[in-house]
């Protein structure tokens, strides 16, 4: 319903009007974030810090979001609430959330098949990457990373582990299930120079564009193991029919040496100053225990790190 509005009303407007656009430069108030504080978790409200909002580039400030590609599922990391639903939930999300919350934006997370996620943001759909991605010095050439994790990989097996997959050299000549362009396929491909110094077959990758693909391999027997990270293997083997469905098999002897490298929030490398607002905005929830308030609602508190990085990998 429009309201009614007095000729002095619309003087006092208009002059103020008159007095802005003779201004120049950006004003405190300019500065400042438009949201409110926001409710993450039932018992986590995050209020935002004017100061890092300013930090912002002026684009993302404008718009007031940051355009945020994950692929999903990948719980406890990303996953959608409701099976068939469209609302997204997981330790990136609940995440972001918090980043966008102490920054005064919007984090708004969309799906994007993972190993398109790089070239989606170098092309300018998206601002940054929440994804459980692995921090590399090769895909630092596509973005910069804010490390916020750190876990390593792990086997997902049938219930009981009916392979007997104990040690690496255990899948060589099994056919073990992968999602495409992830640091696990990578890793597994090393694997193989395992398999031939014990003059063993090698190892039958099979990659999913998804790892619930993977997942599903492995339920009907096409594939004896899905390797993927221990975090989401723990997961899934959890939950997964009540837990009846999956084992996990984890530790270095039965998953291989692998790099220290931490996950990082991808931030394009176009948008000047958002990857200094983004890892001072998580530096702030770590300091102030709400990162860690986060990761306790997965029961993951053991892959948080001290400090919030800038590309931080090792290799």
């Amino acid at each position: 319903m429009r309201s009614h509005v007095t000729p002095a009303v619309v003087l006092t407007a208009v002059t103020a009007l008159a007095v802005s656009a003779c201004s120049t430069g950006t004003t405190a108030a300019d500065a400042r974030p438009t949201a409110g504080p926001v409710a993450v978790l039932p018992d986590l409200m995050v209020e935002p810090d004017p100061k890092l909002h300013a930090m912002l580039p002026e684009s993302i400030r404008s718009a007031n979001t940051v355009r945020v590609a994950t692929d999903i599922p990948y719980p406890p990391f990303e996953m959608y609430a409701n099976e068939g639903g469209k609302q997204i939930t997981g330790i990136d999300h609940d995440l972001g959330q918090a980043i966008g919350a102490r920054l005064g934006v919007r984090f708004d997370f969309e799906a994007q098949k993972f190993d398109g996620i790089l070239p989606a943001v170098q092309a300018g759909k998206f601002d940054a990457v929440m994804s459980a991605m692995t921090d590399k010095k090769a895909r630092q050439k596509s973005v910069d990373f804010v490390d916020y994790l750190n876990a390593g990989p792990g086997w997902l097996v049938a219930k009981g582990n009916p392979a007997g997959i104990t040690v690496v050299t255990d899948a060589c000549g099994k056919p073990v299930g992968v999602q495409t362009g992830t640091n696990h396929q990578k890793l597994l491909q090393r694997r193989q120079q395992l398999c031939e110094a014990k003059g063993l077959p090698p190892i039958r990758i099979l990659t999913f564009s998804k790892d619930s693909e993977a997942q599903l391999a492995l339920r009907s027997g096409k594939v004896v193991a899905d390797y993927l990270d221990e975090v989401t293997a723990a997961y899934v083997a959890s939950t997964a029919d009540g837990g009846n469905a999956f084992s996990t098999v984890t530790g270095r002897a039965a998953v291989g040496e692998y790099s220290a490298s931490p996950m990082g929030i991808g931030i394009s490398k176009d948008q000047t100053g958002l990857k200094e607002a983004v890892r001072a905005a998580l530096q702030s929830l770590m300091d102030d225990g709400s990162y860690r308030k986060i990761l306790g609602k997965y029961g993951v508190p053991n892959i948080a790190i001290p400090r919030a990085t800038v590309n931080g990998a090792l290799d």
